[in-house]
């Protein structure tokens, strides 16, 4: 079983979407686990009867914005990785690797090696301007970006990451050729009824779908793919 490990100062966003649908049929099953670590549970008191600390700080040197203090993500990560062996960590980074399909297929076969396989996952979820980057020198492993673009949190990054590698796990979606990257799948879509009226105009699928010619068929997806 691969098991994530999410840290994330907002876990329930993680949660609440890996419990719906199919993510959620994979850990009932037992073929996936999504765990998740708060860091603000591991901002401890510096002395007796003291606030707690701080999660986050601003940046040595200046700057706008404030950064995750290292010391709650390496509590956080130890209560995660534990005594485990082979365990593999992800960051975000807006200009990073980009993560693909081919990625998540890969990390899913690693997950599935008799010898040296990577059971866990611990994804670090960065906030405000990021993470204090000694993270990354202490945790290394891949650092990707699902865009071009910045996003205000990790959270959707990891659960881009935990969708696309879980669907790649034998058992997940149940029929291998339920996976669109692995067959021809055509850019439209069509399901009864054949026909609707809309405003006055009737839209009707094409005629080639409902000829049950599967050479044509097909064809035809090909040409829309």
């Amino acid at each position: 079983m691969l098991t994530f490990h999410v840290i994330s100062i907002f876990p329930e966003v993680v949660e609440h979407y890996v419990r719906e649908s199919i993510l959620g049929k994979a850990q009932d099953a037992g073929r996936i686990k999504v765990m998740t670590y708060n860091p603000m549970d591991y901002t401890t008191p510096r002395t007796k009867g003291a606030l707690p600390q701080r999660v986050d700080a601003r940046p040595y040197g200046g700057g706008p914005g404030m950064l995750l203090r290292a010391e709650p993500i390496i509590a956080a990560v130890g209560d995660a990785v534990g005594r485990k062996r082979n365990v593999g960590y992800i960051h975000f980074k807006p200009r990073a690797e980009q993560f693909s399909t081919d990625m998540a297929s890969q990390m899913a076969q690693e997950s599935l090696l008799s010898k040296g396989a990577v059971k866990d996952i611990v994804i670090i979820c960065g906030r405000y301007e990021g993470v204090d980057s000694r993270i990354e020198e202490m945790f290394p492993g891949r650092v990707l970006s699902i865009g071009d673009y910045v996003l205000t949190g990790g959270e959707i990054p990891a659960m881009v990451v935990i969708d696309a590698v879980s669907r790649q796990l034998p058992g997940v979606l149940g029929d291998r050729e339920s996976l669109e990257e692995g067959r021809v799948a055509a850019g439209k879509y069509y399901t009864r009824p054949e026909t609707i009226v809309h405003k006055g105009t009737r839209y009707r699928i094409p005629e080639v779908l409902r000829e049950g010619n599967h050479k044509a068929i097909e064809q035809w997806r090909k040409e829309n793919s």
